[in-house]
This record gives C-alpha cells, sequence and structure tokens, in this order.
C-alpha cells in the first residue's frame, strides 16, 4: 500500500524537480539583474532630476491622481496574476486562462495611460532631450513600459498553448516565471510611484 504521506499531489509540480527548480532558480537571477538595473536608473534620477536647465521640475509635469490610477490598476493585476498562478497549480484551465486575461487587459490599460502620460508631456513640449531630468524620467518610465510591454507579449504567448493543449509541465513551469515577472514589475512601479510620482521630484 503506498504512504500517502509520500505520494506527490498530482496538482503540483515536483519543486525539488531538476528542470522545474533550475528554471525558476535562473529566472530569479535574472530578475536580480533586472533590479541591478532599475536600481541604476532609480540612482541616475534621484542624482540628475534637478536639473531641469530652467524648465519645469518633474513634480509639476506629472498628475498625481492620473498615476494613483495607474498604481491601483497593477496593484489588481498583481491579485489576478497571483490567483492565475494559483488556478494553474490546480490544472484549472479555464480559470487560468480568464484570470490572466483579466490581468492582462489591466496590463494594456496601464500602458494606455503610460503612453498618454508621454503624449501630454511631449504636447507640451517636454521631450526627453529638453534636460538631464527629463531624460532620466522617460528613461527610467520607458524602460519599465518596455518590460511591461514585453510581459504583456509573453503572456499572449503562453495562453495560446494553454488554450489548445490545457495546462501541461512545461506551461506551468513557464506560468510560474510569467507570475513572478508580473510581480516583480509591480514592486518597481511602486518604487517609481513612491520616488517619481509622489515625492515630486523634490
Amino acid at each position: 500500500m503506498t504512504d500517502p504521506a509520500t505520494t506527490p499531489h498530482e496538482s503540483y509540480p515536483d519543486t525539488h524537480h531538476d528542470t522545474y527548480s533550475k528554471t525558476v532558480f535562473g529566472f530569479w537571477t535574472y530578475l536580480v539583474t533586472d533590479f541591478i538595473l532599475f536600481a541604476t536608473l532609480f540612482a541616475t534620477y534621484l542624482v540628475l532630476h534637478r536639473n531641469t536647465f530652467g524648465g519645469p521640475p518633474i513634480g509639476e509635469l506629472v498628475h498625481l491622481p492620473f498615476a494613483l490610477t495607474q498604481t491601483l490598476i497593477l496593484l489588481v493585476s498583481s491579485f489576478t496574476s497571483g490567483l492565475a498562478g494559483a488556478f494553474a497549480h490546480r490544472k484549472n484551465k479555464n480559470g487560468t486562462i480568464l484570470l490572466f486575461a483579466i490581468t492582462f487587459l489591466l496590463g494594456i490599460a496601464f500602458m494606455w495611460m503610460e503612453l498618454t502620460e508621454f503624449h501630454r508631456f511631449l504636447e507640451g513640449g517636454n521631450s526627453w532631450t529638453n534636460n538631464a531630468s527629463l531624460s532620466t524620467f522617460f528613461t527610467l518610465v520607458g524602460t519599465y513600459g518596455a518590460h511591461m510591454f514585453l510581459a504583456l507579449l509573453w503572456t499572449v504567448a503562453l495562453i495560446i498553448p494553454i488554450c489548445r493543449q490545457g495546462i501541461t509541465t512545461v506551461s506551468l513551469r513557464r506560468l510560474t516565471c510569467l507570475r513572478m515577472f508580473w510581480q516583480f514589475l509591480n514592486i518597481i512601479w511602486v518604487f517609481i510611484f513612491t520616488i517619481v510620482y509622489l515625492m515630486g521630484g523634490n
């Protein structure tokens, strides 16, 4: 008779399995390097954000309520991506697809708002080349936006095979990495919101 204590649950991956653990560890390593990238961009912004060369400071250009709405959107997406991961571990195909679809739509809404903000800056004559303050702002927020765009593409690339084949060991491993990446981006945005928008560059 099989000892139930030693029988792995069918709905969960064996986190000690070589492929699963190595993939997750490797992705954690990537996230560390990405964190270093953003830490460098934050440091550069903090050093140069006062160099406006007579132009308005960032605090006068950004709209805090607008950025707060973006933050709330990302916080909700963090919740839905976490639930999607839980459904994926339970091999609930429909729940996983639905929640990642909601997460994707929230990401689209965030990107639309970010592009709207960039357009407003440029329309007001505040471009990347005006001064060091705007250069660091566009570089920091633009780099974040590029990461979010990649996360959206990644979401689509992973959901399509799940719609066709269901949740497999490979797709579950990839979804775990995607969820980690999404949570990482949400954490980075909290720093951006606090340093760039909430502090107002002061």
